[in-house]
């Protein structure tokens, strides 16, 4: 192997990642999974009247979490509550973009911003006759959401497949991006999911319940190999990409997210603090590094909206180079 063009060191990471693969469990119904993304792509490539095709955007979403057994009891999770990517989707959608929603379950869904934190509960009642109604301070909000959201996925804009475990994600992950390879610069990735940095090999896991009789747990977690770069090499090599970097310490974040922009060949990489990610988020270009913040003056304002909106000013830009 010619060590000039990388093949040594790219060598033993995709045998990483094509081992990850071989050993994880088999993805529940991938079969309609495939289907549906071919199916959702297809609509948006020709829409009906439309004229010339969407683009189309695979926004990830919250965390994954880590099983500790094959028959799941104990897993390793993290904070991640799905807010900038469901928030996001909402502005993508609006500037007339078609997003695969990967989310992961029980987390933040898009056009649900103005309701409460448990709506079930909290937007509902029962009346004396049984009849299940919204309560009326929360009908507007309920009524907004359920259009919007019902709008967006009979539309053809918005197709939403769920995941738990960092098996799952990887896998549908994986599929989304083979599936949006020929969209070629009109694919984009706005990859704000808490993906996990260690795993649990599945052949190495304990098939039932760990038995805390058994002392203390002394267990070998292993690397999660870098998928950004079979991403961008391999699966989509067209597509806008876009990674995201949290950090506690504010003097760490931006080198961190250089590095990133760098060693994957992101397009930009969107750098938050962990205390002022909903204020402000820093995006990283080649040659650039542009401060993006909500305005503070509306009381219901979010750093997605200028967020989105740069990004699809950049994106655009993209689209127009690739096509000379």
């Amino acid at each position: 192997m010619d060590s000039r063009n990388g093949s040594v060191s790219e060598a033993p990471l995709d045998a990483e990642i094509e081992s990850f693969f071989d050993s994880a469990p088999p993805l529940k119904d991938s079969a309609g999974i495939i289907k549906k993304l071919k199916e959702f792509i297809e609509y948006n490539s020709t829409p009906p009247g439309k004229g010339s095709p969407r683009r189309v955007v695979c926004v990830t979403s919250g965390g994954t979490t880590v099983p500790l057994e094959q028959r799941c009891v104990r897993y390793i999770d993290n904070f991640s509550s799905g807010h900038r990517g469901a928030t996001s989707t909402e502005y993508f959608i609006k500037a007339g973009y078609a997003v695969i929603f990967l989310y992961r379950r029980g987390t933040f869904q898009p056009y649900c911003q103005s309701l409460p934190e448990d709506p079930l509960l909290e937007c509902f009642e029962c009346s004396d006759d049984s009849i299940i109604q919204v309560r009326q301070p929360h009908t507007e909000a309920v009524k907004r959401a359920v259009s919007d959201h019902h709008a967006a996925i009979a539309g053809g804009h918005l197709l939403k497949l769920p995941f738990t475990t960092i098996f799952e994600y990887l896998q549908i992950l994986q599929s989304i991006a083979m599936s949006m390879k020929d969209l070629g610069s009109l694919a984009v990735f706005y990859l704000a999911a808490a993906v996990s940095d260690f795993y649990v090999p599945w052949k190495s896991m304990a098939e039932h319940k760990i038995q805390s009789a058994s002392g203390p747990l002394d267990m070998r977690l292993v690397q999660v190999p870098k998928m950004l770069s079979a991403l961008k090499k391999e699966w989509a090599p067209m597509a806008f990409c876009i990674s995201f970097k949290l950090e506690t310490d504010s003097k760490i974040l931006l080198e961190k997210a250089e590095m990133a922009l760098k060693k994957y060949r992101m397009h930009m990489v969107v750098a938050n603090e962990l205390s002022t990610r909903k204020e402000e988020v820093t995006v990283v270009t080649g040659n650039e590094k542009i401060l993006v913040c909500r305005d503070k003056t509306q009381a219901d304002s979010d750093v997605e909206e200028p967020l989105i909106e740069l990004i699809v000013g950049r994106h655009s830009a993209y689209v127009k180079d690739s096509d000379l």
